[in-house]
Protein backbone atom coordinates (compact mmCIF):
# COMPACT_ATOMS: atom_id res chain seq x y z
CA UNK A 1 0.00 0.00 0.00
CA UNK A 2 1.12 3.75 -0.70
CA UNK A 3 -0.48 6.79 0.21
CA UNK A 4 -0.59 9.20 -2.78
CA UNK A 5 1.07 12.74 -2.47
CA UNK A 6 -2.66 14.22 -2.29
CA UNK A 7 -3.34 12.14 0.63
CA UNK A 8 -0.48 13.16 2.38
CA UNK A 9 -1.03 16.67 2.04
CA UNK A 10 -4.64 15.93 3.53
CA UNK A 11 -2.24 14.29 6.82
CA UNK A 12 -0.18 17.62 6.81
CA UNK A 13 -3.61 19.40 6.58
CA UNK A 14 -4.81 17.66 9.79
CA UNK A 15 -1.67 18.12 11.83
CA UNK A 16 -1.62 21.67 10.91
CA UNK A 17 -5.23 21.74 11.99
CA UNK A 18 -4.82 19.49 14.69
CA UNK A 19 -1.87 22.14 16.25
CA UNK A 20 -4.03 25.82 15.17
CA UNK A 21 -6.38 24.13 17.44
CA UNK A 22 -5.08 22.09 20.24
CA UNK A 23 -1.40 23.26 20.85
CA UNK A 24 -0.87 26.92 19.82
CA UNK A 25 -3.65 28.29 21.96
CA UNK A 26 -1.97 26.49 25.25
CA UNK A 27 1.02 27.96 24.19
CA UNK A 28 2.76 29.85 27.58
CA UNK A 29 -1.18 29.35 28.84
CA UNK A 30 -0.64 26.33 30.56
CA UNK A 31 -2.19 25.94 34.18
CA UNK A 32 0.31 24.12 36.80
CA UNK A 33 -2.16 21.28 36.82
CA UNK A 34 -2.15 20.87 32.90
CA UNK A 35 1.48 19.78 33.04
CA UNK A 36 2.49 16.51 34.66
CA UNK A 37 5.40 14.09 34.78
CA UNK A 38 5.39 10.35 32.98
CA UNK A 39 8.31 8.35 33.97
CA UNK A 40 10.32 10.94 35.51
CA UNK A 41 11.13 14.90 35.56
CA UNK A 42 12.24 15.35 31.94
CA UNK A 43 9.13 13.37 30.30
CA UNK A 44 6.26 15.71 30.37
CA UNK A 45 3.14 15.62 28.87
CA UNK A 46 0.67 18.48 29.19
CA UNK A 47 -2.84 18.79 28.23
CA UNK A 48 -1.45 20.41 24.79
CA UNK A 49 -0.19 16.59 23.75
CA UNK A 50 -3.46 14.80 24.65
CA UNK A 51 -5.95 16.98 23.48
CA UNK A 52 -4.08 17.59 20.06
CA UNK A 53 -3.28 13.78 19.63
CA UNK A 54 -7.41 12.91 20.49
CA UNK A 55 -8.20 15.14 17.22
CA UNK A 56 -5.11 14.17 15.03
CA UNK A 57 -6.10 10.29 16.48
CA UNK A 58 -9.92 10.79 15.35
CA UNK A 59 -9.27 12.98 12.34
CA UNK A 60 -6.79 9.64 10.64
CA UNK A 61 -9.43 7.20 11.82
CA UNK A 62 -11.60 8.61 9.85
CA UNK A 63 -9.88 9.32 6.86
CA UNK A 64 -8.40 5.37 6.79
CA UNK A 65 -10.64 3.06 8.27
CA UNK A 66 -9.16 0.21 9.85
CA UNK A 67 -5.86 1.42 10.54
CA UNK A 68 -3.99 1.41 13.32
CA UNK A 69 -3.19 4.63 14.75
CA UNK A 70 -0.31 4.56 17.88
CA UNK A 71 -0.16 8.13 19.42
CA UNK A 72 2.80 8.22 22.10
CA UNK A 73 0.19 9.40 24.83
CA UNK A 74 -2.03 6.09 24.11
CA UNK A 75 1.33 3.67 23.83
CA UNK A 76 1.86 5.40 27.22
CA UNK A 77 -1.04 3.80 28.57
CA UNK A 78 -1.39 0.77 26.67
CA UNK A 79 2.43 -0.18 25.83
CA UNK A 80 1.06 -3.18 24.29
CA UNK A 81 0.12 -0.61 21.12
CA UNK A 82 3.73 -0.87 20.11
CA UNK A 83 3.80 -4.73 19.51
CA UNK A 84 0.93 -4.00 16.67
CA UNK A 85 2.79 -2.10 14.25
CA UNK A 86 4.90 -4.95 12.68
CA UNK A 87 1.67 -7.20 11.36
CA UNK A 88 -0.96 -3.95 10.91
CA UNK A 89 -1.36 -3.62 7.04
CA UNK A 90 -1.33 0.18 7.57
CA UNK A 91 -0.73 2.19 11.18
CA UNK A 92 0.43 5.68 12.15
CA UNK A 93 2.34 6.56 14.99
CA UNK A 94 2.11 10.29 16.61
CA UNK A 95 3.55 12.38 18.65
CA UNK A 96 1.21 15.09 19.02
CA UNK A 97 3.95 17.54 20.51
CA UNK A 98 7.55 16.67 20.15
CA UNK A 99 9.51 18.78 22.72
CA UNK A 100 6.97 18.84 24.93
CA UNK A 101 9.81 19.46 27.87
CA UNK A 102 10.49 23.00 25.59
CA UNK A 103 6.83 23.78 24.83
CA UNK A 104 5.94 23.96 28.82
CA UNK A 105 8.73 26.11 29.42
CA UNK A 106 7.34 28.20 27.06
CA UNK A 107 10.32 27.54 24.75
CA UNK A 108 9.23 28.06 20.98
CA UNK A 109 11.01 24.85 19.78
CA UNK A 110 8.03 22.14 19.65
CA UNK A 111 6.44 19.73 16.26
CA UNK A 112 3.71 17.66 15.46
CA UNK A 113 5.41 14.54 13.79
CA UNK A 114 3.40 11.71 12.19
CA UNK A 115 4.18 8.59 10.18
CA UNK A 116 2.47 5.75 8.40
CA UNK A 117 4.18 2.56 8.86
CA UNK A 118 2.62 -0.65 6.19
CA UNK A 119 3.56 -3.65 7.94
CA UNK A 120 6.59 -2.66 9.87
CA UNK A 121 8.36 -0.47 7.43
CA UNK A 122 8.00 3.40 6.95
CA UNK A 123 6.05 4.63 3.53
CA UNK A 124 5.33 8.62 4.73
CA UNK A 125 6.22 10.91 7.07
CA UNK A 126 5.40 14.54 8.40
CA UNK A 127 6.79 17.07 10.47
CA UNK A 128 5.07 19.87 11.38
CA UNK A 129 6.19 23.35 12.95
CA UNK A 130 3.40 25.40 14.28
CA UNK A 131 5.21 28.09 14.71
CA UNK A 132 6.71 28.24 11.40
CA UNK A 133 3.71 27.46 9.49
CA UNK A 134 5.45 24.86 7.52
CA UNK A 135 4.95 21.11 7.15
CA UNK A 136 8.28 18.51 6.17
CA UNK A 137 6.33 15.71 4.46
CA UNK A 138 8.34 12.48 3.11
CA UNK A 139 6.93 9.73 0.78
CA UNK A 140 8.62 6.22 0.64
CA UNK A 141 10.88 6.64 -2.97
CA UNK A 142 8.95 9.78 -4.02
CA UNK A 143 11.35 12.11 -2.28
CA UNK A 144 10.49 15.24 0.51
CA UNK A 145 9.57 18.98 0.34
CA UNK A 146 8.37 21.42 2.45
CA UNK A 147 4.90 22.49 2.30
CA UNK A 148 4.07 26.03 3.38
CA UNK A 149 0.37 26.86 5.22
CA UNK A 150 -0.39 29.28 1.30
CA UNK A 151 0.94 25.90 -0.39
CA UNK A 152 4.10 26.58 -1.58
CA UNK A 153 6.02 23.85 -2.19
CA UNK A 154 10.05 23.02 -2.08
CA UNK A 155 12.02 20.76 -2.21
CA UNK A 156 14.34 19.14 0.72
CA UNK A 157 18.00 18.34 0.44
CA UNK A 158 20.57 17.48 2.78
CA UNK A 159 24.09 19.33 3.16
CA UNK A 160 26.59 18.13 1.08
CA UNK A 161 29.44 15.64 2.96
CA UNK A 162 31.86 17.42 4.38
CA UNK A 163 34.67 16.48 7.19
CA UNK A 164 33.99 16.35 11.29
CA UNK A 165 35.65 19.47 11.71
CA UNK A 166 33.29 20.85 9.38
CA UNK A 167 29.98 19.37 10.36
CA UNK A 168 27.40 20.79 12.85
CA UNK A 169 25.60 18.16 14.70
CA UNK A 170 22.46 17.44 17.07
CA UNK A 171 23.78 14.76 19.33
CA UNK A 172 21.26 13.39 22.00
CA UNK A 173 23.46 11.72 24.68
CA UNK A 174 20.98 12.55 27.77
CA UNK A 175 19.43 8.76 27.14
CA UNK A 176 22.98 7.32 26.81
CA UNK A 177 24.64 5.03 29.44
CA UNK A 178 27.03 6.61 31.95
CA UNK A 179 30.51 5.03 30.03
CA UNK A 180 29.07 5.69 26.53
CA UNK A 181 27.72 9.20 27.26
CA UNK A 182 31.01 9.74 29.28
CA UNK A 183 33.02 9.02 25.54
CA UNK A 184 30.73 10.69 23.14
CA UNK A 185 30.86 13.89 25.75
CA UNK A 186 34.91 13.92 25.15
CA UNK A 187 34.45 13.31 21.29
CA UNK A 188 32.25 16.18 20.56
CA UNK A 189 35.24 18.72 20.25
CA UNK A 190 36.21 17.01 16.95
CA UNK A 191 32.65 18.32 15.03
CA UNK A 192 32.52 21.99 13.76
CA UNK A 193 29.67 23.06 15.94
CA UNK A 194 26.85 20.68 18.43
CA UNK A 195 23.05 21.83 18.92
CA UNK A 196 20.43 20.13 21.30
CA UNK A 197 17.83 21.64 21.00
CA UNK A 198 15.52 19.12 23.37
CA UNK A 199 13.41 18.68 20.38
CA UNK A 200 13.95 15.74 17.44
CA UNK A 201 11.10 17.70 15.12
CA UNK A 202 13.38 20.79 14.36
CA UNK A 203 16.64 18.53 14.30
CA UNK A 204 15.46 16.46 11.77
CA UNK A 205 13.83 19.66 10.02
CA UNK A 206 17.48 21.06 10.32
CA UNK A 207 19.10 18.15 8.93
CA UNK A 208 16.99 17.54 6.04
CA UNK A 209 17.03 20.74 4.65
CA UNK A 210 20.71 21.30 4.75
CA UNK A 211 21.47 23.52 8.36
CA UNK A 212 23.33 20.35 9.59
CA UNK A 213 25.19 17.45 8.81
CA UNK A 214 24.99 14.95 11.60
CA UNK A 215 22.05 13.36 13.92
CA UNK A 216 22.87 11.20 17.00
CA UNK A 217 19.90 9.55 18.81
CA UNK A 218 20.13 7.12 21.55
CA UNK A 219 17.05 6.12 22.18
CA UNK A 220 14.58 5.62 19.54
CA UNK A 221 10.74 5.98 20.06
CA UNK A 222 9.06 5.42 16.85
CA UNK A 223 7.05 8.80 16.82
CA UNK A 224 10.07 10.53 17.38
CA UNK A 225 12.30 9.06 14.72
CA UNK A 226 10.14 7.19 11.99
CA UNK A 227 8.94 10.45 10.14
CA UNK A 228 12.50 12.32 10.60
CA UNK A 229 14.51 9.59 9.59
CA UNK A 230 12.13 8.79 6.52
CA UNK A 231 12.46 12.27 5.58
CA UNK A 232 15.80 12.73 6.21
CA UNK A 233 16.82 9.68 3.47
CA UNK A 234 14.23 11.02 1.09
CA UNK A 235 16.19 14.20 1.15
CA UNK A 236 19.66 12.06 0.17
CA UNK A 237 20.47 11.68 3.53
CA UNK A 238 22.13 8.32 5.04
CA UNK A 239 21.74 6.47 8.09
CA UNK A 240 22.38 3.34 10.57
CA UNK A 241 21.57 2.19 14.03
CA UNK A 242 24.64 1.64 16.09
CA UNK A 243 25.54 -1.79 15.20
CA UNK A 244 25.20 -0.63 11.26
CA UNK A 245 21.64 -2.24 10.47
CA UNK A 246 19.43 -0.48 8.73
CA UNK A 247 16.88 1.50 10.82
CA UNK A 248 13.56 0.11 11.66
CA UNK A 249 10.61 1.50 13.45
CA UNK A 250 10.14 -1.50 15.36
CA UNK A 251 13.09 -1.14 17.03
CA UNK A 252 13.60 0.83 20.41
CA UNK A 253 16.59 0.50 21.15
CA UNK A 254 20.19 0.26 19.05
CA UNK A 255 20.69 4.05 18.50
CA UNK A 256 20.81 6.49 15.15
CA UNK A 257 22.89 7.94 12.81
CA UNK A 258 21.85 10.08 10.61
CA UNK A 259 25.26 11.93 7.87
CA UNK A 260 24.76 13.21 4.44
CA UNK A 261 26.17 10.29 3.43
CA UNK A 262 27.09 6.52 4.29
CA UNK A 263 30.78 7.33 4.47
CA UNK A 264 29.41 10.19 7.03
CA UNK A 265 27.72 7.76 9.17
CA UNK A 266 30.98 5.60 8.74
CA UNK A 267 33.13 8.12 10.55
CA UNK A 268 30.85 9.31 13.20
CA UNK A 269 30.18 5.90 14.58
CA UNK A 270 33.87 5.30 14.46
CA UNK A 271 34.79 9.12 15.93
CA UNK A 272 31.87 10.19 17.95
CA UNK A 273 30.43 6.34 19.46
CA UNK A 274 34.03 5.39 19.14
CA UNK A 275 32.67 1.78 17.49
CA UNK A 276 34.58 -0.19 15.02
CA UNK A 277 33.62 -1.10 11.55
CA UNK A 278 30.34 -2.44 10.89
Amino acid sequence: MRLSAREAEGVAALLREAAAREVLPRFRRLAAGEVRAKSGPFDLVTEADEAAERRIAAELAARFPGALIVGEEAAAADPGLLGRLAAAPLAFVVDPVDGTANFAAGVPLFGVMAAALVSGETVAGWIHDPLGKETLIGLRGEGAWSLSHEGARRDCRVAGPAPLGRMVGAVSWSFMPPERKAAVLARLPVLGAVVNFRCAAHEYRLAATGGAHLLIYNRLMPWDHAAGQLIHAEAGGASAQFDGAAYSPLRQQGGLICAPDAAGVALARQEILGLGAA
